[in-house]
C-alpha cells in the first residue's frame, strides 16, 4: 500500500504556510481558561438551535404523517432492513481536525465527508467542501446545518466543543493525538466508527514498517543531542516552547537517530527559557516557524544567532520547517520522521531528494 503524500514533502527552510495556525497551535492550548468566557454565547446559540430544530422535526413529523397517509403501509421487515442498510456507519462526517481529515482519506472514507476545519488542507478534496470554523471557533450552526451523523475532533479540541455538540444531538468521535502510539489508536477508532477497519489495519501496518524502516538505517549510529522547537514569537526567541518526552514529535525524533533533550513534561510540550537552551547546547535545532510569509518572513537562520555558543548555531544546523503536515498526528508521521532522519544523519539521508 503506497501511502499518498501531502502536496509538498517536508522541506527545510521553505517558504511555506502558516505553521501552527493550520496545526495544534500550543498558544491555542495555553488560552483555554480565556475561552471559558464564551461559554455563555455558546449557550444561546445552541438554545437558537434547539429550538430551529424543534420546528424542524414538527414540520417533518407532519410532512411524514401526510405521506405515510398517500403512499400506504410499508411491511416491517422491509422497513428494518432499509433501516438498517441506511444507518449502519455514517455516511456524513465532518472533521473538526486536519489530522482526522488526512486519516479519513488514509482509510478511504473521504468521499463521505460533508464538512472540514478551517486549517484542513488534505486531501485536495478539502477545498470544495464547506469550512466549519478554527479549532477553537468550531460554528455549531453551521456544523447542525450540514446535518452530520459523525462529528470527529481530538481529545485537545473536545473541550471546547464536544459537550455543545452533543447537546445538539450530534454523534461525536474523540481520537487521541499526543503520543505515537496514539496516532495508531486514531487510525483504528477512525476505522471502526466510519466501517472501513480492513483500510485502517493496512494504513496502520503501512505507517509502521516505514517508521521501522527508518529505525533500521540510523541502528548503530551516534544519536545526536536534538531540541524541537514548537512555538515561540515570530521573530524572537522569546515564549519558547518545545516538544518533549511523550510527544509524538520527541518520539519521532528518537526514530530518527537523534535524542530528544527538552526535559519531560506532562503534555508533551513545555515553555524553556533561553538559560535551559543554553545549558542544554543542543547538536541540532528543528525549528517550527510560524509568522508571517513573503518579503515580511523571518529568517530563522538569523534569529537563532542570538545563540551564538549554542553547538547547533555554530555548526549551521538549524532546520525551519513550515510543512503543516509534520505537526498532525496521522499516517504523515513517517514522513516527518523521514524528514527529520535527513536533517540528523544527513551522511545517510542527503543524497534523497524525495521520501
Amino acid at each position: 500500500m503506497e501511502t499518498p503524500h501531502p502536496p509538498a514533502p517536508l522541506p527545510v527552510g521553505a517558504r511555506g504556510a502558516d505553521f501552527f495556525t493550520a496545526s495544534l497551535s500550543l498558544r491555542a492550548l495555553r488560552e483555554r481558561v480565556v475561552c471559558r468566557t464564551a461559554d455563555r454565547v455558546r449557550g444561546r446559540s445552541i438554545k437558537g438551535i434547539l429550538l430551529s430544530q424543534r420546528r424542524n422535526k414538527s414540520c417533518l413529523l407532519w410532512a411524514g404523517l401526510i405521506l405515510a397517509a398517500s403512499c400506504g403501509h410499508v411491511p416491517p421487515g422491509e422497513q428494518e432492513a432499509s433501516s438498517l442498510k441506511a444507518t449502519r456507519f455514517p455516511q456524513r462526517i465532518i472533521s473538526l481536525s486536519p489530522s482526522v481529515s488526512e486519516i479519513l482519506d488514509g482509510v478511504g472514507a473521504f468521499d463521505r465527508v460533508v464538512g472540514v476545519s478551517d486549517y484542513c488542507t488534505y486531501p485536495p478534496a478539502v477545498k470544495q467542501l464547506p469550512r466549519v470554523g478554527g479549532w477553537q471557533t468550531t460554528s455549531l450552526e453551521q456544523v447542525n446545518a450540514l446535518q452530520p451523523d459523525l462529528v470527529i475532533m481530538t481529545e485537545p479540541q473536545a473541550a471546547f466543543v464536544k459537550d455543545q455538540l452533543e447537546t445538539l444531538g450530534l454523534q461525536t468521535l474523540v481520537v487521541p493525538s499526543q503520543s505515537l502510539d496514539n496516532v495508531f489508536t486514531a487510525m483504528a477508532e477512525i476505522g471502526q466508527a466510519v466501517g472501513n477497519k480492513g483500510q485502517a489495519e493496512a494504513l496502520f501496518q503501512h505507517t509502521q514498517s516505514a517508521l521501522d524502516a527508518i529505525r533500521s538505517r540510523v541502528h548503530g549510529l551516534g544519536r545526536p543531542r536534538v531540541l524541537c522547537v514548537v512555538d515561540r514569537v515570530p521573530g524572537t526567541l522569546r515564549d519558547l516552547y518545545a516538544a518533549t518526552e511523550g510527544s509524538f514529535l520527541a518520539q519521532l525524533i528518537e526514530v530518527a537517530g537523534g535524542e530528544s533533550i527538552a526535559p519531560p513534561a506532562g503534555a508533551g510540550y513545555a515553555e524553556m527559557s533561553k538559560e535551559a537552551v543554553l545549558s542544554l547546547n543542543p547538536e541540532v535545532i528543528i525549528d517550527m516557524v510560524q509568522g508571517p510569509q513573503g518579503k515580511f518572513a523571518e529568517d530563522p537562520i538569523a534569529v537563532w544567532q542570538e545563540f551564538s555558543e549554542v553547538q547547533a548555531v555554530r555548526a549551521g544546523r538549524i532546520f525551519p520547517i513550515r510543512q503543516t503536515s509534520a505537526i498532525h498526528p496521522s499516517q504523515f508521521v513517517a514522513d516527518t520522521a523521514k524528514g527529520f532522519a535527513k536533517m540528523i544523519h544527513p551522511e545517510i539521508f542527503d543524497h534523497e531528494t524525495e521520501y
